[in-house]
């Protein structure tokens, strides 16, 4: 969201100028020459660094009113008269309505990124509940990413254990499969999941396809909130059973109305007057912001997670969850239903871009009274003791960082400690990888992987460690500026040889003024009894319950692990490539056809041209592309000859 109100003139206050700094004032004049080709049309603005970087992003309903006020410096807050002093010049995107304009600057600050906007700081994609309709047998599973074509969702659910535990119950009560098409297609007997009563059978034919598309109807009814008329026809359908005495029946629909139980009182927050609606509510507590978000979907609760965006101190509760709600929903379509727990600046417009993305009108909504009130209280409370913890575990990790620097005799408190380590086997599949640590704990998005290009010797951990360095600091600003993301302190997993590898090949790169420290597991490869080697002390230990020792090796075993899986990824990857991979031309059919024909990619790669041409579905010309590739003389002595005259 934007900071500043619209201005109703959008030339500059002269007066204001005398207190103005040097690099404020060309800041100015980078504005006031940008408002030269500025219309008034509304749209979105981006405000840009000498290195491209964008600064700012902002809509407006009149962008030349909006970008003029900036001019005004000395009625800027200190924070954007720093963004101000920065920008070098501004580009424009102009849209059609100011709704529009909303939209895409949520969409440009998710990207971008920028430094003065609020951040959610949230990139995360969210589980759905999925309905295959291409089958005469639907398939019920949970599904994150790019949605499928012919298939209906219900969610989105905060995480994998909600949508899991809800997978489960819905099987329990509805029996629908769960295995994919492929499997469904080779089954001979019945999986164990029919023997736990979660599924029909479907595979082998226990279940007829009318009977089948009953179940989907029921569960596709249960899932949309329709749930109160299908308990009491199922409750009606047991009592007819039983008087039957079809008492097998009975039990069985019996079970499924214990599942709808399981499902209406799993969760914390069931309220029966909200169908379909999201409540977000924020908490802000020394210059922070929380905000909770509860899923709540056909009365039922989707599970609730917590967010701590990114912002200015002075920023109003307010001014964060407004912002934070059109970025929030910028990959995922809102509820019909918003409730919130403080008035939302620029309601309508909110709500008008928010229906845009829907495509069906949004309401947001501050209840006062009822359930819903007591629904907001709650989720409210939720967001106040996620903050609270989050503040003690910041003072805790703070503590932590002050003790690093006291223990290696850094200036400052590190913001940004990088953590190497390599694995491999044998030298195959070699990787490098980098984590980051901070005052917020992991930074995982900062996390690097490093696929050792070589030459590297099998198994020359320094020569891997060399190439790491060389790739990760070799690059550097043309104007010698120590770039923002460079560490404060980097720890590397080995001892004095890896310490001395990193140190001569930053010294070789002329990178200087970042700590070193290597940390290595004592005798018997005992944790509590690492040696550390540094530039300033001689090799050191810290005492075995030291708060300090623990927190060093936490970021040693969370690199060690970030190694073991990006090399498993690796190796995995590895073994199911192919040399058939590399030939030009060769997709998926062709490959799976030289395959079933040769049986192994050696054997395609010692086959004869004439044999390759026999081959089903081999052309040719691909025949001759897939010899060619594989004989590369033989492709230069045919052009040879062709050349001769």
């Amino acid at each position: 969201m934007t900071d500043l109100p619209p201005q109703n003139s959008d030339r500059p206050d002269d007066h204001d100028e005398p207190t103005v700094s040097s690099e404020k004032r060309q800041g100015v004049e980078a504005i006031r020459e940008a408002l030269k080709t500025i219309p008034y049309s509304p749209g979105v603005y981006r405000m840009l660094s000498a290195k491209g970087e964008v600064l700012y992003v902002g809509k407006a309903l009149s962008l030349k009113k909006r970008v003029s006020s900036y001019t005004r410096i000395n009625q800027l807050p200190e924070r954007l008269r720093r963004m101000v002093s920065m920008t070098v010049s501004i580009e424009i995107v102009i849209t059609k309505t100011e709704a529009d304009a909303l939209l895409l600057e949520a969409n440009y600050i998710k990207r971008m990124k920028p430094r003065f906007n609020i951040l959610l700081r949230d990139d995360k994609s969210y589980p759905w509940l999925m309905l295959t309709e291409s089958h005469e047998f639907p398939q019920i599973t949970k599904q994150r990413g790019k949605p499928v074509k012919g298939a209906t969702y219900w969610g989105p659910f905060a995480n994998a254990w909600a949508v899991n535990q809800t997978l489960n119950l819905v099987q329990r009560s509805f029996l629908l499969r769960s295995c994919s098409d492929a499997v469904l297609n080779s089954r001979t007997r019945p999986c164990l999941l029919y023997q736990i009563k979660r599924c029909s059978a479907p595979c082998v034919d226990r279940i007829s396809g009318p009977d089948y598309a009953k179940l989907v109807d029921e569960a596709r009814q249960f899932l949309s909130g329709h749930s109160t008329d299908l308990q009491q026809r199922l409750a009606a359908e047991m009592e007819q059973a039983s008087q039957d005495m079809d008492y097998e029946r009975a039990a069985s629909i019996r079970d499924r109305i214990r599942g709808f139980a399981s499902i209406q009182g799993s969760s914390t927050v069931n309220p029966a007057s909200i169908n379909d609606a999201d409540i977000m509510t924020i908490w802000q507590e020394a210059g922070q912001s929380c905000i909770q978000v509860f899923f709540i979907r056909g009365s039922r609760n989707n599970g609730n997670r917590a967010f701590y965006p990114a912002h200015a101190e002075e920023e109003t509760a307010a001014d964060v969850l407004s912002a934070f709600m059109i970025q929030f929903y910028d990959n995922k379509p809102p509820p019909p239903t918003i409730l919130v727990n403080c008035e939302i600046p620029e309601l309508n417009l909110v709500e008008e871009a928010l229906s845009i993305r829907r495509g069906q009108k949004v309401e947001i909504l501050r209840p006062q009274r009822g359930e819903k009130k007591d629904v907001v209280e709650h989720a409210a409370l939720n967001a106040r003791e996620a903050l609270e913890r989050k503040l003690a575990e910041n003072t805790g990790q703070r503590k932590l960082l002050e003790g690093v620097a006291e223990v290696f005799g850094l200036p400052e408190t590190p913001q940004r400690i990088e953590t190497y380590d390599n694995s491999h086997i044998m030298g195959q599949a070699p990787y490098g990888v980098m984590v980051v640590g901070g005052p917020e704990g992991f930074n995982k998005r900062a996390y690097r992987k490093y696929g050792i290009k070589g030459p590297v010797a099998p198994g020359d951990d320094f020569g891997m460690m060399r190439e790491v360095m060389e790739r990760r600091f070799g690059k550097r600003p043309e104007n010698g500026e120590r770039p923002e993301d460079w560490p404060d302190l980097l720890l590397i997993d080995g001892g004095l040889g890896q310490f001395n590898a990193v140190r001569k090949v930053l010294a070789d790169i002329g990178v200087t003024g970042i700590p070193i420290v290597a940390i290595a597991k004592g005798p018997d490869r005992d944790a509590g009894r690492e040696w550390f080697f540094t530039e300033t002390k001689p090799p050191f230990q810290l005492p075995p319950r030291d708060p300090v020792l623990y927190y060093l090796q936490r970021l040693r075993d969370e690199a060690h692990r970030f190694a073991i899986t990006t090399h498993r990824a690796g190796r995995s990857k590895g073994l199911r490539s192919s040399e058939l991979d590399n030939v030009p031309g060769i997709g998926a059919a062709r490959k799976k056809a030289l395959l079933n024909h040769f049986g192994s990619a050696k054997s395609v790669r010692q086959a004869s041209l004439e044999e390759l041409e026999s081959a089903p579905g081999i052309s040719s010309s691909t025949a001759t592309a897939i010899y060619g590739h594989f004989h590369p003389e033989w492709v230069q002595k045919a052009s040879t000859d062709h050349r001769s005259p």
